[in-house]
């Protein structure tokens, strides 16, 4: 990669992908005693003001990885015919569906060449998988394996660092840069801060995956506009089962 601009790099190697995190207990009260005492001290730590505490904060908690679990992977890639491809893992077994994306990484996405792309990414998305599949007892994939690797040999890319330019006082959303840069994004009734709610008082996990669908489509074509190329069309698009 360290050789490659990022206009050299084709289309067709990069995947594409979004996860959405939920809280590993629908609320507060569900935590073990020492679950409680792990995540009281999270919350201290993450309080912003008096009015904080563990019960309220713990909606958040499916931001971390220590105390949260992954429910949805979305994912897009890019055809030579310039058709894209979005295919989801999802289900309330965190496992199951690790080892299914798992599988299509090993697959798929094991030549040196492949590379990995999200919106805060390297920060949130890819160590959280890695995290998830560890603890879940999952074998890394080597796309995901980048202890001991230079910077330049991490597969991945991040559009909220290319946006950066080297700049690393400020994070600029998705949604602050599809605006930004016109791209067209279907409106939608939810936001992040809602898929707690959906999935554990909802039990809505198909709304979760659209959600986390259009935010992939976004995300390639914000790569898209990066690169000064056409923006994929409605019917350039097709969703795997």
């Amino acid at each position: 990669m360290q050789e490659k601009r990022l206009y050299d790099i084709k289309l067709s190697d990069i995947l594409f992908l979004d996860i959405e995190t939920v809280p590993l207990r629908s609320a507060y009260e569900e935590l073990s005693e020492t679950e409680k005492e792990l995540w009281n001290k999270k919350a201290t730590k993450i309080a912003k003001t008096d009015e904080d505490n563990p019960e309220n904060l713990y909606s958040r908690a499916g931001i971390y990885a220590e105390f949260g679990k992954i429910v949805c992977v979305s994912c897009g890639v890019a055809a030579f015919d310039q058709r894209i491809r979005i295919k989801s893992f999802a289900s309330d077994d965190e496992k199951k569906l690790l080892e299914g994306f798992a599988q299509m990484l090993n697959k798929s996405f094991a030549d040196p060449s492949k590379i990995m792309c999200a919106h805060n990414g390297k920060e949130f998305d890819f160590p959280y998988i890695a995290r998830r599949m560890l603890v879940n007892g999952i074998f890394l994939p080597n796309i995901l394996q980048i202890a001991g690797k230079k910077p330049w040999e991490v597969p991945h890319l991040d559009t909220l660092e290319l946006w950066k330019f080297g700049d690393y006082k400020n994070y600029t959303s998705l949604a602050v840069l599809t605006h930004l840069f016109d791209i067209p994004t279907p409106k939608d009734d939810i936001d992040g801060g809602d898929v707690h709610r959906i999935y554990w008082d909802e039990k809505d996990l198909d709304r979760i995956v659209t959600y986390c669908q259009k935010d992939v489509i976004a995300t390639m074509q914000l790569f898209r506009r990066y690169r000064n190329e056409p923006l994929f069309t409605e019917d350039q698009i097709e969703y795997a089962d």
